[in-house]
């Protein structure tokens, strides 16, 4: 906690905001637009590489978190005051940290994959930064950055030359997805019959329940779309630059209307909503990975001499 409160006497208004706006390229909004952008626009390598460090980066954050149950710094230490601009999105237990994880798996791929040095180094500053923006409003911890950040790493640096063998074996790519999927599920199932205390923290163990499903079924159409792909469809990214705006602007708002328009209907459908969830966040994988690239061949003609 020293660290803590020595960043807490350096603390400004102005620097308040401005880390409060770094701490938001941690959320899971931008890991999972960058990670279709580059899936859609740069290399089919990519977005796999990117989509499967984040995916199971949050299996095991969410895995540690429910497995630890270490509260917030404010909890451990009431004495302690956060930046309380922070507080609304700081949910759910303290360690290891989401937006770490978040940031450093999606940062730190992106600066894995370039060949550019410059463009290197802004994603590994990017990540550091969201990493620290994390203590310095409060949030977390030294030990919940720190082993969000190990993790986190170890994923970019292990599964980039599993994504790059793929490219010369394809089925080396349905095995990564088949033990993600695995590892999923067991996450999953530890959350049902795991013996938890009395005194876990209802809403909190209901979070990781939900999360569980969602990404289970993120990961089980992450699997289907790979498999259409290799069999039926082999899709190119290329297309001029305004084109490819289009492309992403579009193929976007429809991920986003699956997403809230599915909800209600699937729960009502389906009866249970650790299932609908499942299924819904699996469509908008499917559609991402499968079914808006039916239409990049048309993409691609535009703009063409």
């Amino acid at each position: 906690m020293q660290l803590l409160y020595t960043l807490q006497e350096i603390r400004t208004p102005a620097l308040d905001a401005v880390m409060q706006l770094i701490t938001r390229l941690g959320e899971e909004t931008i890991f999972m637009v960058a990670a279709i952008v580059v899936f859609w626009c740069v290399s089919k390598k990519g977005g796999y590489y990117l989509l499967s460090v984040g995916f199971i980066g949050t299996v095991a954050n969410q895995w540690l978190k429910i497995a630890f149950r270490i509260p917030r710094p404010w909890v451990l230490d009431p004495n302690f005051e956060i930046v309380e601009s922070a507080r609304e999105a700081a949910t759910g237990y303290s360690f290891p940290s989401g937006h770490t994880q978040s940031a450093v798996g999606t940062f730190g791929g992106m600066a894995r994959m370039t060949k550019d040095k410059w463009l290197r180094w802004v994603c590994i500053a990017i990540a550091l930064l969201v990493s620290f923006s994390r203590m310095y409003l409060g949030v977390h911890t030294p030990l919940d950055v720190g082993v969000s950040l190990v993790v986190a790493t170890v994923l970019v640096l292990v599964l980039w030359p599993i994504v790059e063998k793929a490219e010369e074996k394809p089925a080396v790519m349905g095995w990564l997805l088949l033990v993600m999927l695995i590892f999923s599920g067991a996450f999953l199932a530890f959350l049902y019959v795991f013996p938890f205390p009395a005194d876990v923290d209802a809403d909190n163990l209901a979070h990781a329940v939900e999360n569980a499903w969602k990404l289970t079924g993120a990961i089980g159409g992450m699997l289907i779309a790979w498999w259409a792909d290799r069999k039926f469809i082999r899709f190119e990214v290329k297309a001029v630059w305004w084109a490819q705006l289009l492309k992403v602007a579009l193929g976007l708002a429809v991920v986003v209307g699956i997403k809230a328009g599915l909800k209600a209907p699937l729960i009502a459908l389906i009866g249970n909503v650790g299932i609908a969830n499942a299924v819904r966040y699996g469509l908008m994988v499917v559609f991402a990975g499968a079914i808006w690239p039916l239409t990049f061949k048309f993409w691609g003609k535009l703009g063409r001499k």
